[in-house]
């Protein structure tokens, strides 16, 4: 059951796809997705090019299931080669990349020439159109409930993932929102064959964070997030703190991206998630935060999105014919 073009195109058992997440898309939590059935995703700019390269070998010895690594092609504070980590990605023998933010295009010869199946992931219909022009083999569609960046359109995944699905050929998994079994079922009737998840991933046993951060999570309602970084166009979506309304402050008296950069920096980000100090960085969350109930492993996650799908489909909404 729930046999999909995403399954056969990557070889997994379920349609579940982990989020790329810095910091926390390490091989641990990625191994344990991959080993319950679904598609554990690394992310490469956690790391630097070489070490990557060994995150990857960890990766190996963890799982024998397919994997895929997450490059971000979005503005970035720091200078990044994309070059190097796809050279890494190449020689490391890697078959799934998932890019995200900008048009993966200067990039696809590399990644065709490596024989690499590419998700892009974006965040409008007409993003999803130029990936499948490029040479795309599947995209994840983000809706505006998702963490992280959501683009500049607020369209929810509801209208979403259904009008990606009309527009292109290639598989779309629906991204944004998604934390259950409801929302699983929800995603495939919209016309998505997998999809992603983010937040939930995070408040796992297995997730490289702080158990404050896990603890926070299980205590945050949908209501508890908040948009930052509106004023420079680059829009995110990050869970309410003292830092995040610091930012959003900032912005309103016209702050510009060299004052801001020192308070939205990734490190302070990874600061929060290893050292559990809740309020001095940024914790992107989507809102389906507020579905989380509980910290499981990644495995009784799985099992239970699945086995609560196959009796929503066949129990409850069997009924209702």
């Amino acid at each position: 059951m729930f046999s999909t073009r995403i399954t056969k195109l990557f070889g997994i058992k379920y349609p579940i796809i982990q989020g790329g997440m810095q910091w926390v898309s390490r091989a641990e939590l990625a191994a344990a997705v991959s080993n319950a059935g679904g598609l554990g995703i690394l992310s490469a700019l956690t790391f630097s090019p070489e070490e990557l390269r060994l995150e990857i070998r960890k990766m190996r010895e963890l799982t024998d299931k397919p994997f895929g690594v997450n490059l971000t092609l979005l503005p970035a504070l720091r200078p990044v080669k994309y070059e190097e980590y796809i050279e890494v990605i190449l020689q490391e023998g890697v078959g799934i990349v998932e890019t995200a933010g900008r048009n993966p295009e200067p990039y696809m010869k590399l990644f065709r020439e490596g024989a690499v199946k590419v998700i892009h992931k974006c965040t409008a219909v007409r993003f999803a159109r130029t990936a499948e022009r490029v040479g795309c083999s599947a995209v994840s569609i983000d809706g505006f409930e998702c963490a992280g960046h959501p683009g500049e359109e607020d369209v929810t995944s509801l209208i979403l993932i259904p009008l990606a699905a009309e527009a292109v050929n290639i598989p779309v998994i629906a991204s944004g929102g998604f934390a259950d079994a409801r929302g699983f079922v929800a995603a495939l009737a919209l016309g998505a064959e997998g999809v992603n998840m983010g937040t939930r991933m995070l408040a796992t046993q297995e997730a490289p964070v702080h158990p404050r951060v896990k603890e926070r999570l299980l205590q945050a309602s949908e209501r508890d997030t908040m948009l930052i970084l509106r004023s420079l166009r680059n829009t995110q979506r990050v869970l309410r703190n003292r830092m995040a309304e610091r930012v959003a402050e900032l912005e309103k008296r016209g702050a510009g991206l060299e004052e801001l950069a020192p308070l939205i920096s990734g490190e302070r980000g990874r600061q929060l998630l290893q050292g559990g100090d809740l309020e001095e960085g940024l914790l992107t969350c989507g809102q389906a935060v507020g579905l989380i109930r509980d910290i499981p492993t990644v495995k009784e996650l799985i099992e239970t999105v699945i086995s609560e799908a196959r009796m929503l489909i066949q129990n409850r909404l069997a009924r209702l014919i």
